[in-house]
């Protein structure tokens, strides 16, 4: 369960009325999501989904977010919107946290993506970066590469616990990725965290995505990486390169990849794999046992950096050094 604040009745209802939304009919928290508390709300004039921003969002960020959501919307992005109230805020105080109300999209994620679905994603993360290109707040990526080490001092003496040699896997991973990541790859506001639970889809097709809360400023093909490690994996930890190519053709059928980007990618994929194997490590290492959050195995990403290391050349992801995704004219 998701839900870190408790709001009464009355104060909810108090709330939504700033908003001219009408009157609320029925609210309900929101399992799913781990950072923030989410509830379902249906008022005279819809459905809403209201945000309480817990202490591990710094409130000084979310004008980044949320006005990263009205920009996307009005280029004709499917994502929440942020609804304004009467005195034109977005963003307000409920319940001792800032608090938002968004607009409530229509779909469901998937849990077993097939090629269809990957490539569609494709296409809607590249058309979230041409919506973005535009956009003109910037938002370091605080989980990008200078973030890594520093994070994993927090409980590398602790990480053999999770599996042993682990520590030993990371210090090699961490080293050899600082020696070589990539610089001058084209930059832009990318999502930074698109997995499924944050893709929703309407007859296998991509009716919106969601949770912006790790967006940031960073390399455009980084956000590629994450998907690949995000959606091309299958539960046995096996790499489906058919998912792989799907994905890229849909991206590279809205934005074709430079040439640069394409070579990136085997180190850019070791790096996304090697960020969520740290979050994750940190994770179960630190929430207890009794806590309201599930916690992710941290081991899926140990196998998923490990298949990256074998990588020599974008070829292995579907993609050659010249061109769109092999054997596949962009669209």
């Amino acid at each position: 369960m998701a839900v870190y604040t408790e709001v009464g009745d009355e104060e909810l209802a108090a709330f939504v009325a700033s908003y001219g939304l009408g009157d609320v009919i029925s609210f309900k928290g929101i399992a799913e999501g781990v950072e923030n508390t989410n509830y379902l709300v249906e008022t005279a004039c819809g459905w809403f989904i209201l945000t309480l921003y817990e202490k591990r969002v710094d409130p000084a960020e979310l004008p980044f977010f949320l006005g990263l959501m009205e920009h996307l919307a009005a280029r004709s992005l499917s994502c929440p919107t942020p609804v304004r109230d009467r005195d034109g805020a977005n963003l307000r105080e409920l319940a001792g946290r800032p608090a938002a109300i968004v607009t409530f999209l229509e779909g469901v994620s998937v849990r077993r993506p097939t090629p269809e679905h990957c490539r569609e994603v494709g296409m809607g993360l590249a058309r979230m970066h041409l919506a973005a290109s535009d956009f003109a707040l910037r938002r370091p990526n605080g989980l990008g590469l200078a973030s890594w080490s520093p994070l994993f001092q927090r409980f590398a003496g602790r990480a053999d616990e999770i599996r042993p040699g682990l520590a030993a896997l990371i210090t090699a991973e961490l080293r050899d990725l600082e020696a070589h990541w990539p610089a001058n790859l084209p930059t832009g506001v990318i999502h930074a965290d698109l997995f499924p639970d944050n893709v929703f889809f309407l007859q296998d097709h991509v009716s919106g995505l969601i949770d912006f809360y790790f967006a940031c400023t960073d390399a455009l093909a980084y956000d590629i990486a994450v998907c690949l490690n995000a959606w091309c994996f299958e539960q046995d930890g096996a790499f489906n390169i058919t998912k792989s190519r799907a994905l890229l053709k849909g991206y590279e059928s809205v934005r074709p990849l430079e040439s640069a980007e394409r070579e990136a990618l085997p180190i850019l994929a070791r790096g996304s794999a090697l960020r969520f194997l740290l979050t994750r490590a940190y994770d179960w290492i630190n929430t207890p046992p009794d806590a309201l959050v599930k916690r992710k195995d941290p081991g899926e990403y140990v196998r998923r950096l490990a298949f990256h290391r074998t990588v020599a050349t974008p070829a292995s992801y579907g993609l050659d050094s010249a061109g769109p995704a092999a054997g596949i004219a962009a669209t």
